[in-house]
């Protein structure tokens, strides 16, 4: 075997010099370096020169000595450290990726598999309500006090309707009396309501249908966006090592609240589209009749037989004179046209 410089992993020159002894050949190897290779010029050039200087080698000689040859490996081992820490870094980067992968991927399944879709839109509107309430209520301060208008114009964004949540909907003792938690109950009950009643249109099994839909092309979209999001994340975020911060840690922090983001969004825009849903009901189009029409056949004389065409003048051939009197022939007179 013969090479033209040392492999940065050890492992890949055994396997040349296995080669030899697969064939049966016992073999041989031998391998001629420089200084200035990659491997020497960067991981060892300076020490294995220095050995050389102190031996007193010159140039062209066979480098035996198993100093040199130790200082090789090592110059080799240090590449093989370098390249497992970045194989291994990148893995703690993927891991982030892989965990955000089978939450989505564990949740698109089971919309495909139909299960639980009900409870999935049940539980995205308690999510949703109770995030809403604790937005815009603070239960330290009385419920005239509280962000109604905001709490309501968040609701009607994400159900398309109003909700019934102030003091002459409820009555005023019992708006005096409301709590945060009791808000959101009677928040999420509407909410629940109005989605039967989209069951009662539709049909329980068609909206079910059309929810699997539904979530479906929305986590497909928000996936794709995400993937996008952490690329452009990932491409930055090296430069936090300049500011004494670990990108890793880092990339984690933010990847967890870019996932976050697309978790929340997935329901906002679910509840939206189904919330929104409308049977549009319209009656099968008409064709317009066909008139019949009448067809007015004329025929011969009654019990006539086929009647026989008759030319009353003569036939004029194609080189006699023209009958028109110009003296041309009549192909190239009146015959022409």
């Amino acid at each position: 075997i013969l090479g033209t410089e040392r492999h940065e992993s050890r492992r890949i020159d055994n396997q040349l010099r296995g080669r030899a002894g697969r064939q049966g050949d016992p073999g041989s190897s031998r391998f001629y370096l420089s200084l200035e290779d990659d491997l020497l010029r960067i991981f060892g050039s300076d020490r294995i020169s220095s050995i050389m200087g102190r031996l007193g080698m010159e140039e062209g000689e066979p480098i035996e000595h198993k100093l040199i040859s130790k200082a090789i490996e090592n110059a080799q081992r240090k590449v093989e450290g370098h390249n497992f820490d970045i194989r291994k870094h990148l893995l703690e980067y993927d891991d982030v990726m892989n965990k955000h992968r089978e939450v989505i991927y564990s949740q698109r399944k089971e919309v495909l598999a139909g299960r639980g879709l009900r409870d999935l839109v049940q539980n995205m509107i308690a999510e949703k309500v109770e995030g809403l309430v604790f937005r815009h209520t603070d239960p330290k301060e009385f419920p005239e006090n509280w962000d109604l208008q905001g709490l309501s114009e968040g609701f009607s964004w994400l159900f398309g309707f109003r909700p019934k949540i102030r003091a002459e909907d409820i009555g005023q003792e019992a708006f005096d009396g409301l709590k945060p938690e009791d808000l959101a109950e009677r928040l999420i009950e509407q909410a629940r309501s109005a989605f039967e009643e989209k069951e009662k249109l539709f049909g329980r099994e068609d909206l079910e249908q059309l929810a699997r839909f539904i979530i479906l092309q929305i986590i497909d979209d928000q996936w794709v966006a995400h993937l996008q999001d952490m690329d452009h994340l990932k491409e930055g975020i090296g430069l936090r090592g300049y500011g004494q911060l670990d990108p890793l840690k880092e990339y984690q922090k933010e990847g967890y609240a870019l996932f976050e983001g697309i978790m929340d969004r997935i329901s906002e825009e679910t509840l939206k589209t189904l919330f929104r849903l409308h049977l549009i009901r319209q009656e099968p189009e008409r064709s317009p009749r066909r008139k019949k029409r009448t067809l007015n056949l004329s025929h011969g004389q009654e019990g006539g037989g086929p009647v026989t065409v008759r030319r009353r003048e003569k036939k004029i051939g194609r080189n006699e004179p023209c009958p028109c009197g110009s003296g041309k022939k009549y192909k190239r007179c009146c015959g022409a046209a």
